[in-house]
This record gives structure tokens, sequence and C-alpha cells, in this order.
């Protein structure tokens, strides 16, 4: 710090103050950067890594303009950037919207809910039981199915699209909504703690373009859906009777009753008798 301070004094800089770092600036350096680095690693895990580079290369542009005092185009850039703002807000609403999911469904909030008895354990392994034994039969038939298994990411406004049903989940009752020619078959079932919530709810259709041309409506809704929520979405294709499962934006396809089982029968409960299923790794 000498050193330092002598050096001001020949630059004929005096006053020269030693800066004080303590705790709380040290903690709001390291905070700072790791919320600057949780958005960077989550900007590169969505489509709107893309956009970004985009934004880069405006900011670019404006400091080449900068510096060779192109005026006309700063004016534009500077008389824009309010309404940028509010147009990045309009084109990153997907992206947004699921940082502020991810956000709230965070470990922080499982520490203030509570487990259930083990008689709850017992139900959810029976309600696995009825969605794979209805999956399998529903498959063996050609029986086109879309079954949503709400998480920790509540699927209210999915449901308010369907009919509400309240009833318990049974294989013969999914097989039923599902049946041909029925009131309830078009669509998708939303089932939450155990039970079957709703039928014939609308899901939102997947934006990527990385899908299969030979997948149709239902697997892109179930997609769709698992973009949007960490539901586990079960699907059953109406022409190869194939079953599949859609988590988080990913689809896994043709898959038996015994790999379905292995996916869905490790469950622990998480919050107030919900399913919460293992997160093993498997491909596509």
């Amino acid at each position: 710090m000498e050193v330092i301070k002598g050096v001001f004094d020949n630059l004929g800089v005096t006053g020269f103050v030693r800066p004080s770092i303590g705790f709380p600036d040290v903690l709001d350096i390291l905070v700072v950067a790791y919320i600057i680095y949780k958005i960077i690693f989550w900007i590169k895990e969505t489509r709107a890594w893309v956009l970004f580079k985009g934004i880069l290369v405006i900011l670019a542009l404006a400091a080449i303009a900068t510096i060779l005092q192109l005026n006309t185009i700063l004016w534009i850039l500077s008389n824009t950037i309010s309404v940028g703002i509010i147009a990045v807000i309009v084109v990153f609403q997907p992206e947004l919207r699921k940082a502020l999911e991810q956000l709230g469904k965070g470990r922080f909030f499982s520490y203030f809910m509570r487990t259930d008895a083990e008689d709850s354990q017992k139900a959810s392994s029976r309600t696995v039981d009825e969605i794979i034994k209805a999956a399998d039969k529903m498959g063996a038939v050609k029986t086109g199915a879309l079954i949503l298994i709400e998480q920790e990411v509540p699927l209210g406004d999915l449901e308010r699209t369907g009919i509400p049903i309240d009833a318990l989940v049974s294989s013969q009752l999914l097989i039923n909504i599902f049946e041909h020619n029925t009131p309830l078959h078009d669509g998708a079932v939303i089932i939450r703690r155990n039970r079957i919530a709703a039928a014939t709810c609308f899901l939102p259709l997947t934006d990527s373009n990385d899908i299969s041309m030979e997948l149709g409506t239902r697997h892109r809704a179930a997609i769709g859906a698992s973009e949007v929520s960490d539901a586990y979405v079960i699907v059953v294709s109406e022409e190869t009777g194939s079953i599949s499962m859609a988590r988080g934006g990913v689809l896994y396809r043709n898959l038996t009753a015994d790999q379905l089982r292995t996916m869905l029968s490790q469950t622990k409960k998480v919050g107030k008798n919900k399913l919460s299923f293992w997160k093993g790794r498997q491909d596509k």
C-alpha cells in the first residue's frame, strides 16, 4: 500500500485512502457473481442462447458506431432502447417463465413441507401400478392416451381447460376415459395426489424443430407440457400402440411396461401426497 500511495503522490494525487473491504462487500460480490453465472448457464441451455447472441451482435454494432461516430445509427439505437427492452421481455417470455418455475420448485421450499405416513406411500405405488397396467392394455389394442402426473409445478392452468373428474386412479377408469367414441377420450388426463383431477385437457404444443416428423400432435403436446412443467407425461400411440414418456422436454420412446415401471416405481414423498419419480438417465 505504501508503494501505491507513493505512486499517487508522485502523480500529484493527494488524499489517497486505503479501501476497506468487509464481509458484506465480499458476500455482495459472491452473490452477484453467482447470479451472473446462473443466468449465463441458464441461457446456454435454452433457445434464448441464439437470441442472446443476436443481442450481442447489436451491442457490438453500437460499440463500432460509437467509435466511428456513426451518428445516425447511434440515434436509432438510442431511441429504440426502451422499445427493445419490452421486445426482449416478450421474446424471452417462455424462457423467463421457465426460469421462475425452476426457482419456485427449488429445494428451499421442500424443507417446509412435511411427509405423510407410510400408507400414503402404498397408495402412490398402487397409482403407479394402475397407470402402467392401463398404458400396457391400451398399447396392446392401439388406444391413444395422454396422461400427465403432476409434480412440484401445479397444472391448474391446464386442468381448467378440461372437465373435472376427482376420482381415484384405476386402470379401468383410465381405459374407459380414452376409449374411442367416448366424450372424454380426446385430450389429456391430469393425475394429482393419486387421483384423476381432470380429463380432456388441452396441452401446449412444443415449438422445437428437432421433433421427428413421424410424431403426431399427441406426442408434440406431451413434449410441450413437459417443457412448461416438471410433470411426467405418458403417451400411448394410436397408430403403433407404443408407449413413450416425456420429461423435461425430452421424449423417451418405445418403452416396455417393465421399462416404464422402472422409471416410475421408485417414488418418495415430497410435500402432501405427491409423487416424485426416479430421475435416472434414459436414451431417447
